[in-house]
């Protein structure tokens, strides 16, 4: 429709009016706070909570849209949905911005919240703002405070000495995340692997169960599944014991667990970690201790990432130990030292077999050490199967193995470990069958002030103590100083002093905060109920609305948020605030937002709002909108504040309304993939936003009596309501913004061709409806110009009139001496000679015949025409 065929002008839609006006309207009614006693069916959906660091960046607005779409439809479809909102408002970030601010870290942060929530509600999210909490706030830490000394009682806490990154410029632990090239990532020190006495969350007393529930998470992504299928690391081996050539320091055997027993014919070296307790007594009294000691310093520099060990080079230090092989006492085998076996996993020990790993095989090339094939992949002839820089880690036939020879690797398993459970050394057996898993217990202490106080009390006499329930929650003193390095919270001797619970003594708090992924990991639950005072849910509650029917968030929480969370369900059950063990049934993780980069003729990167392009000899181009200067456009990346490629949610809305940015972020691409802003596309969205508001004036003013185009329109407007529900529950959003604008056309071409008031009203009315969960401050004016009743975000989803989703036509392939020329369209109904009449008329088919009858024709109804000629 034109605004010449409307029948009076219509003044354009104006965001900057509506939305605040409309937002307004839905807090005065308080249409989103949801109550726990509601009789509908409940529906909970939940984004992944956001950092408070200062603003909402437009990956929040992608990521907050999906799931407004998904609770506005599931609440016009007849739900009680939960859609809260808070704030993971502990960690890191706060107490940088501390220092470099000269501020409180609870100032920097609460001053945030305020800022970021603003940004939220000018989205027009349909949250309940009632629910909205903040895990820095005592009222919530007070309850993870509270689980801590229950998973303590119930035996899922422990305390030990653990291995850590440790910074000595900063004094502080740090995670694997935070080591770069070895070095700390805010001090630039050189980073030492220490060992500290922690508290740990015993997550490995879940790891089966861990890992077999994720066969039962099926509206999980696979790719989420795999990644924690990986992690968990179940595995089924042997644990082989090697007898000492010549015994050291006690250790008459060292114990290898492995999965390919199957190649222990291929063995050619044994390696333990620097941590081993053979290693340590060795750097005390061996024969080439201070070698040794200076040796496992450099390993310990590496730091304790899995990825940064696997990547450094290849490093061992030969022991002069040599250990028998377990299926030939006369084969001996050296004893490396090295810098990629963990103490952490398995045994601390390894045998290599360097034919067959290739970590194995670049520590063997590197020392001269040889290797045995004795795997040979099918196809291959195994007297002339050799492996030289590139081991093959893959099923095949036995070779170089003796009694072995010739079986498969299942049968070589199998065979190895019956024969070894069977042996004995020292009155043990040499093999044993073993489940191993790579998941470790999660640590949960860090050495910092903005976090919640781990609840013990450390007292000379009698050790920890847990801080009794009635003296939660322990707060974090008020005023901090960062005026030196490490934990504010060890030097604080006024907030530390305390006497002990148990005896009375003078003791110690515990300095340690705890890991901000264990705030992030109930969160959820707590939702379900914020408002107890003595308790950190309501049983029943929380039973009631978990698990979280449909969570959103970035795949970069894939492992260990997930994972965390998925323990605490767990902990939470078995200690009695929950009675369900997973805590997100549907789980969608959205794609990033990406966008252009730019340069300056200096280098200096260029934000996109100081860009103007124009186009020259038929090429893009960029300039400075101040300087003039050529601007050099850079590779589509995922927006950062490094290279300024990031776009100001506020500014969009400013200039376009909220509506406009959440349409465009759902509808450029399917939501699981990256999306490219783009200025041309946001304008796009804005055409549309006033195309909708144009088509609801016509449609509101139709004068045209029962026409021709009504029961198209009908139809279209049906399809179109039927589509776009089916898409929304499965969470296709750039699929039913296809399908809204094929109503919009259809509505167009219906006011264009005289369609009556009924029916362009019904029409508009679907279409208003369709928008509603997309962009709900249009849908709310559109809905008042059609004179729908109270408000479009309380009106239920209309029902589909299925008669017309029924197609009237088919379209028939026509295949020609079995090679298809065209396609034919018939009524449903058409019976063959029907079909065959329409074939003929066909001008393809009739170029084909060159006016000459065909030999046969074949009619396979509802699917095919044959032609033979």
């Amino acid at each position: 429709m034109t605004d010449s065929a409307a029948p009076a002008p219509v003044e354009r839609y104006n965001a900057k009016d509506a939305e605040p006006r409309w937002q307004e309207a839905w807090a005065t009614a308080r249409l989103f706070e949801t109550q726990n006693d509601d009789g509908r069916p409940k529906y909970y959906v939940l984004e992944m909570f956001p950092y408070p660091s200062g603003r909402i960046h437009i990956g929040h607005v992608r990521n907050y849209a999906m799931g407004d779409v998904v609770a506005r439809y599931k609440r016009a479809r007849g739900h009680n949905v939960l859609h809260p909102m808070g704030w993971d408002a502990f960690g890191l970030p706060a107490e940088n911005a501390a220092m470099e601010r000269k501020v409180n870290p609870r100032d920097w942060t609460y001053a945030n919240i305020a800022t970021m929530r603003g940004q939220l509600q000018s989205m027009g999210l349909s949250l309940d703002w009632s629910r909205e909490i903040a895990t820095c706030d005592p009222d919530y830490y007070k309850h993870q405070q509270r689980m801590f000394l229950d998973f303590l009682e119930k035996g899922l806490v422990t305390r030990r000495t653990a291995k850590v990154n440790w910074d000595p410029v900063d004094h502080t632990v740090l995670a694997n995340e935070q080591v770069i090239d070895g070095r700390g990532w805010r001090s630039g020190a050189l980073v030492e692997q220490r060992e500290l006495t922690q508290w740990f969350f015993k997550i490995t007393d879940f790891a089966q169960d861990l890992h077999d529930a994720l066969d039962g998470l099926e509206r999980w992504p696979d790719k989420v599944r795999l990644m924690q299928r990986n992690w968990i690391g179940r595995s089924e081996g042997l644990e082989v014991r090697f007898a000492l050539a010549t015994p050291f320091a006690d250790t008459h055997a060292l114990s290898v667990y492995t999965t390919r027993p199957d190649t222990l014919f291929g063995a050619r070296f044994l390696a333990i970690s620097v941590d081993h307790p053979l290693a340590r007594a060795l750097a005390e009294s061996g024969p080439d201790a201070a070698s040794l000691k200076t040796f496992a310093d450099e390993c310990r520099r590496i730091g304790t990432a899995q990825e940064a060990i696997d990547t450094a080079e290849k490093l061992g230090f030969d022991t002069g130990l040599t250990v028998r092989h377990p299926l030939d006492p006369d084969w001996s085998l050296p004893v490396y030292i090295a810098n990629f076996v963990l103490m952490e996993y398995g045994t601390g020990a390894v045998f290599g077999c360097p034919a067959h790993d290739q970590r194995d095989l670049d520590f063997a090339n590197k020392y001269g050490l040889g290797n045995t094939p004795v795997v040979c992949p099918e196809g291959q002839d195994p007297a002339t199967f050799v492996i030289t820089d590139t081991a093959y880690d893959g099923d095949g036939l036995m070779i170089n193995s003796r009694f072995l020879d010739g079986m498969s690797t299942d049968a070589a398993f199998k065979t190895v470990a019956d024969r070894l459970e069977a042996e004995r050394l020292d009155g043990t057996a040499v093999g044993r069958r073993k489940v191993q898993f790579r998941l470790r217990d999660w640590g949960v202490s860090r050495q910092r002030y903005w976090g919640c106080p781990i609840p013990i009390i450390h007292c000379d006499t009698c050790g920890p103590v847990p801080v009794p329930v009635a003296d939660l929650p322990v707060k974090l003193p008020e005023e901090v100083s960062f005026d030196q390095p490490g934990n504010p919270l060890e030097r604080d001797q006024a907030w530390r002093q305390v006497p002990c619970p148990r005896c009375g003594a003078a003791a110690r708090r515990e300095s340690d905060t705890m890991d901000t992924f264990v705030d992030s990991s109930w969160y959820y639950a707590r939702f379900t109920a914020p408002w107890l005072a003595d308790a950190p849910t309501d049983r029943a509650t929380a039973d009631h609305w978990l698990p979280v029917d449909q969570y959103i968030g970035g795949v970069e929480h894939a492992i260990l948020h997930l994972l965390y969370a998925r323990f605490f369900m767990r902990a939470m059950r078995a200690t009695g605030w929950a009675g369900v063990s997973e805590p997100f049934a549907g789980l969608f993780t959205q794609g990033m937002v990406v966008h252009e980069t730019y340069k300056d003729p200096a280098g200096a990167w260029v934000p996109p709002a100081e860009i103007r392009f124009e186009t020259q000899g038929g090429e893009r181009r960029a300039f400075h909108v101040k300087t003039g200067a050529a601007i050099t456009v850079g590779p589509t990346e995922k927006m950062s504040k490094s290279k300024k490629n990031v776009v100001d949610p506020d500014d969009i809305i400013a200039s376009y309304g909220a509506d406009t940015a959440r349409w465009f972020m759902l509808s450029d691409s399917p939501p699981e993939r990256d999306v490219i802003w783009t200025e041309e596309g946001v304008q796009g969205a804005a055409r549309f936003v006033q195309r909708v508001w144009r088509l609801v004036h016509g449609a509101a003013a139709a004068n045209g009596g029962a026409a021709a185009p009504d029961a198209g329109l009908r139809k279209a407007a049906h399809k179109a309501l039927a589509a776009v529900g089916e898409d929304v529950e499965r969470l296709r959003f750039n699929r039913c913004v296809a399908h809204i604008y094929t109503l919009a056309n259809a509505l167009d071409e219906g006011l264009r061709g005289g369609a009556s008031r009924t029916a362009a009203g019904e029409a508009a009315r679907i279409l208003v409806q369709l928008i509603a969960p997309m962009m709900p401050h249009l849908a709310e004016e559109c809905w008042t110009v059609l004179g729908g009743p109270d408000l479009v975000a309380q009106a239920p989803w209309p029902e589909a009139d299925r008669t017309l989703l029924v197609e009237d036509e088919i379209t028939l392939p026509v295949q020609i001496n079995g090679k298809k020329r065209a396609d034919v369209t018939v009524p449903r109904d058409a019976d063959a000679a029907a079909v065959e009449a329409a074939t003929l008329a066909l001008e393809a088919v009739q170029k084909v015949l060159e006016g000459r009858p065909p030999r046969k024709v074949i009619v396979v109804p509802g699917r095919i025409v044959n032609l033979v000629v």
